[in-house]
């Protein structure tokens, strides 16, 4: 299980919104520490896959729940 630094929700939130709360949460982190994002939008699983591979964080894990998505964003 992998440890989680920390969490943000951005649940009801639009795009470009979701992406934008998660650079300013990632930001505050250290190199390798992961960030939980709750988002309902359905496109932010596209915009989350481009935004991780052009800024160089890893995309742990992508997973949808009830109309929930959740990502795992470790920090570059």
């Amino acid at each position: 299980m992998t440890a989680i630094d920390a969490e943000l929700d951005t649940a009801g939130l639009s795009c470009p919104l979701p992406i934008l709360k998660a650079k300013k949460a990632l930001a505050s982190l250290r190199s390798g520490q992961v960030l939980r994002i709750i988002a309902t939008d359905p496109d932010s699983v596209r915009d989350f896959e481009t935004f991780s591979r052009q800024l160089g964080h890893a995309l742990l894990d992508v997973r949808e729940d009830h109309g929930q998505f959740h990502f795992l964003l470790r920090k570059a």
